[in-house]
């Protein structure tokens, strides 16, 4: 069910989803979190439906700000809309698109509506601000989301965010190296256990993902770490890794979408599964956990920082 409520106000949308509560027996119970997503108009399905998705896993109210940029020109008005049952997964989705003054008090329009008691986790699909944690949404929140790649120097962003990271914050760029990550341990937690002595790391010029795996080996490996910049295959993203030790190279390669090769000495070449994770998956995977990831912390504030840095003997 979808209900609109243009030229609204705060007050008229809690009315309205009590009434809805109230009539069509859709409670707010059993609601884990409040996901508030800042966007901007035009770009809010995209996110909705993702949150949709996630929400099967996370049942939560899902509260969509969405502004007009330079839009402060505009009259001020909040048109709204509502929407539970099959049209917002397992939450209950409110969407504000603020106009013109309106749209400058971004806490002030999300304050109301919050679930009493529940953590508070804010979504920027988009551009997001310069210092995340100090935002008028930010400070809210438990956990703040972003995504590099989705900003106009995906790269700079993550060298940026190591200068402003706060506890509580992460990038989508992180969440879409897990199958990565999980791949390369499993591969150096078996035999011959030998040490790593140098590894490369090749990905897309503007691939935020990139940067941040290499950072990781560097930080966990302590070794020289190659970054390497390559249109590769002309895909995206991450294209491969390779693991320099005594015995031989392992080498991890994607060369075709969802599929990757690894190549070790004296074993077979095999096939993996290594598919481009989706925004419901990575979505869904960070409200899988509410307190800071202090890896991702570390690998920010210090591995990015290293991989600049010459290794010490």
């Amino acid at each position: 069910m979808i209900v609109d409520l243009p030229a609204s106000t705060i007050s008229r949308v809690q009315k309205t989803l009590v009434t809805i509560r109230e009539e069509g027996g859709v409670v707010a119970l059993g609601r884990v979190l409040t996901l508030i997503i800042s966007t901007s108009h035009g770009e809010e399905e995209e996110a909705i439906e993702a949150a949709n998705d996630a929400s099967r896993e996370h049942p939560m109210r899902v509260i969509v700000v969405s502004t007009a940029p330079g839009g402060d020109d505009e009259e001020p008005r909040l048109d709204a809309q509502i929407r539970v049952g099959g049209d917002a997964g397992a939450s209950e989705v409110i969407l504000l698109r603020a106009y013109g003054d309106t749209a400058s008090d971004e806490e002030g329009l999300v304050t109301g509506l919050l679930l009493p008691d529940a953590p508070v986790v804010v979504w920027w699909p988009g551009r997001a601000p310069e210092v995340v944690a100090e935002s008028a949404l930010g400070r809210i929140a438990q956990r703040r989301i972003t995504d590099a790649a989705s900003q106009p120097n995906p790269r700079q962003s993550i060298v940026d965010l190591a200068e402003t990271y706060q506890p509580g914050d992460t990038d989508f760029a992180w969440t879409r190296l897990t199958l990565w990550r999980t791949q390369l341990a499993a591969v150096l937690d078996q035999p011959p256990y030998e040490p790593v002595t140098e590894v490369r790391v090749d990905g897309a010029p503007d691939s935020p993902s990139t940067l941040l795996l290499a950072a990781w080996l560097r930080l966990q490996l302590q070794v020289p770490v190659l970054n390497e910049l390559t249109r590769g295959n002309g895909s995206s993203g991450i294209h491969g890794v390779r693991l320099v030790r005594p015995s031989g190279p392992i080498v991890l390669e994607r060369a075709v979408v969802d599929v990757a090769t690894l190549t070790q000495p004296d074993q077979p070449t095999h096939d993996l599964s290594l598919p481009r994770r989706s925004l419901r998956d990575c979505l869904a995977e960070e409200l899988r956990r509410l307190d800071p990831d202090d890896l991702f912390g570390e690998v920010v504030k210090q591995g990015v920082r290293q991989l600049a840095e010459p290794v010490e003997n």
